[in-house]
């Protein structure tokens, strides 16, 4: 009956990665907290994680293996034990293989958690087979390769302490409220200190309202607007020129970019006024402590990585980069210099492996030539989440692909596989996280026995490498040992952390100055340039507005639904309203004869959907704005929003193109609801 206060990380796929105060009594998890000793987390945890006991304890759980008994797609099974779930699993593989070719096989997975043992170490079974490899691009791919094409490898940030120091504050792109809370203290921070915060975004959201001025931008100008600003600030001469003349390559290129976008031109082009374009450049140029952060949403359409350069090459134009505060955030993924060289099986990798795109699953699963004999979805839900769900669906329903699928819950994909697995959940195994908001490594314990008979990723990949005959070292490597390898690294700024150091304190800050100024000594590249040439451009877009589809389409997190994670339940689906909506603007309302609260059919080159519309100015004009990707199962449609996008990829990085989609509306019938939601529905990790 002891009540037990313990300590965890959040998994989900956030910058913020926090530390977690759990309350636990008999194994079971009552509460959950942010830490308030951690220096980032500081005592908050968001609206959706604050419900995670809600999502452990849920009645539809997958508690024990189960087998297909219906048609691919029914969501019908029934109870296997282990040994026949990985016996048959084996049997399978080993068939495809003699048959197709290990090529044939191929592993759809993510971020379902973050932690790097249960995400990753999975990969080294199908590195081993010589398995087809999945690019990772749905998410963050484009704004990587934009980031990286400008400043090397190894993404840094400005550190989200320092920017308490900034004075001048862009939030381009990104919801921080709802996508990056734990940064908004430190925002607070500054803005006590005189700090003005501009937000440029298509859509009105709390972080319009947080900050000082809102500009509601069209959606992807981003980089017109870019190199509008980077123009005036090289007009009035207020670039750094020493920072430029040590740390950047020739500007040349660059210079005549931003001469094709005068400020007039850019205004008109991207729905904003010319006067505060060009005073946003003059106070730019004049305050050294000016910051940016970029979000990922921004990236994804055709000219997303141009897009990015554009942005991100600012705070190297004004040298803000060497001041305290100043300038700018991705990712600081790059900082963890861990020994990734075998836990992911990378020393296994087959030279000649065909790759298939994140995006592209649709394309993969029904090509005729060097067919997808088998998938295995972990971390995962491409029925809701991959592109083109149409095209994804036909794919998954083929009667020749065998599919297994490991999850917590059974989720639009589990519907389609032959096997599907019980998986622990983030509190039921060990594991080692890293971060992308900040520089703090951590670990978190197992701190409940896992539900049922549920088995982590690890555990399931290792055992089916024994049954396949896979005998690398890797593959008997327990959590804490591969944890421990990770560790063993002469990267400085990993260097001497222990495991056991780890382990006792949860977690360390990485080897870095506290006053940490990234990029004030030039580029990751060996030269220390600062690439401006090739100078980035505005792209234009091969998917555009017509008098068929006058509409774009965005789908920016929700307030309570982000993406496929929490997607079942209970309490989040109320507070988000029961079901799906979309913002159209009230002009856009009027046009196509759209009521506010009533159903609405959005049609694309793809499919349709069926929504609740909410007449708002938080939309611009011209905008669809879909807040949140919910369950398709779960929809009163029973269509996910994917049913409207597309495999077209951006234009760096092979990225996704999920803020590209252009669009129809129209006034449509009620669609017959789906089975009121009582809290037994289900969920996935993604």
């Amino acid at each position: 009956m002891k009540l037990s206060v313990l300590q965890s990380v959040c998994p989900l796929d956030c910058p913020d990665t926090c530390a977690l105060d759990i309350t636990v009594q008999d194994g079971r998890m009552l509460q959950l907290a942010g830490n308030s000793r951690h220096p980032i987390t500081r005592g908050f945890a968001c609206v959706k994680m604050a419900k995670y006991p809600e999502r452990q304890q849920h009645p539809e759980r997958l508690l024990t293996p189960l087998k297909r008994t219906g048609a691919k797609g029914e969501g019908r099974f029934a109870p296997i034990s282990w040994e026949e779930a990985l016996q048959t699993i084996a049997e399978k593989v080993t068939e495809a293989i003699k048959k197709f070719g290990p090529e044939s096989i191929l592993p759809y997975c993510y971020a379902g958690t973050m932690g790097l043992i249960e995400r990753d170490h999975p990969l080294a079974f199908f590195r081993g087979l010589g398995a087809a490899e999945l690019d990772w691009t749905i998410c963050s791919a484009t704004a990587s390769a934009g980031w990286e094409a400008n400043y090397g490898p190894e993404k840094m940030s400005t550190p989200p302490e320092q920017v308490a120091h900034s004075q001048l504050i862009l939030l381009w792109g990104i919801n921080v409220l709802r996508s990056n809370s734990h940064l908004v203290p430190w925002l607070k921070e500054a803005r006590k200190q005189g700090a003005r915060i501009v937000h440029i975004d298509p859509y009105r959201n709390e972080t319009s309202r947080f900050a000082d001025e809102h500009w509601q931008i069209k959606v992807g100008t981003d980089a017109a607007l870019a190199l509008a600003i980077g123009g005036e600030i090289l007009r009035q001469g207020l670039e750094d020129r020493d920072y430029l003349e040590t740390y950047a390559n020739d500007l040349s290129d660059y210079r005549q970019a931003c001469a094709e976008w005068p400020i007039a031109r850019a205004a008109e082009f991207c729905g904003l006024e010319p006067q505060a374009i060009a005073q946003l450049a003059c106070d730019m140029g004049g305050e050294p402590a000016t910051f940016i952060k970029i979000g990922y949403g921004m990236s994804r359409n055709e000219g997303g990585g141009n897009a990015v350069r554009a942005i991100t090459l600012l705070p190297a134009l004004l040298g803000s980069w060497k001041h305290r505060g100043g300038g700018g955030a991705l990712s600081t993924s790059g900082a963890f210099g861990l020994n990734t060289t075998r836990y992911s099986g990378l020393h296994l990798l087959h030279a000649d492996r065909p790759h298939v795109n994140h995006n592209e699953l649709g394309s993969a699963l029904q090509a005729e030539q060097n067919p997808i004999s088998t998938l295995f979805v972990f971390n995962s839900n491409p029925a809701a989440v991959a592109p083109d769900s149409q095209s994804v669906h036909r794919g998954l329903t083929r009667e020749d692909l065998f599919t297994v699928v490991l999850d917590h819950f059974q989720t639009d994909t589990a519907d389609y596989a032959d096997i599907l697995l019980p998986a622990t959940t983030f509190v039921e195994h060990p594991d080692l996280y890293t971060a992308y908001g900040h520089y703090y490594l951590q670990w978190a314990e197992a701190i409940v026995p896992a539900r049922g008979e549920a088995r982590p990723n690890s555990w399931v990949f290792q055992q089916l490498a024994a049954r396949l005959g896979l005998d690398d070292e890797v593959f008997r490597m327990s959590t804490e040992e591969l944890a421990r390898e990770l560790l063993d690294s002469a990267h400085p700024h990993v260097s001497g952390i222990r495991f056991e150091q780890l382990r006792e304190q949860r977690s360390i800050r990485l080897n870095l100055p506290v006053d940490f100024r990234p990029y004030s000594a030039g580029s990751n590249f060996t030269d220390r340039k600062i690439r401006f040439t090739p100078a980035p451009q505005q792209i234009d877009f091969q998917e555009r507005l017509s008098p068929e589809f006058p509409l774009r389409l965005i789908s920016p997190p929700g307030a309570y639904m982000l993406n496929t994670s929490m997607g079942n339940l209970t309490s989040l689906i109320k507070a988000a309203g029961g079901e799906p909506t979309v913002l159209i603007h009230p002009d856009d309302a009027s046009a196509y004869g759209v009521q506010d609260g009533g159903p609405i059919r959005i049609t694309s080159q793809q499919g349709s959907i069926i929504r609740k519309a909410i007449v708002s100015t938080d939309a611009r004009q011209g905008v669809v704005v879909a807040l949140g990707l919910w369950w398709p199962k779960l929809s009163p449609d029973r269509r996910g929003l994917n049913e409207l996008t597309s495999q077209r990829l951006t234009d760096l990085g092979g990225g996704s193109t999920f803020g590209n989609a252009v669009v129809h509306i129209a006034p449509a019938p009620l669609p017959v609801a789906p089975n009121s939601h009582d809290g037994s529905t289900t969920d996935d990790d993604l």
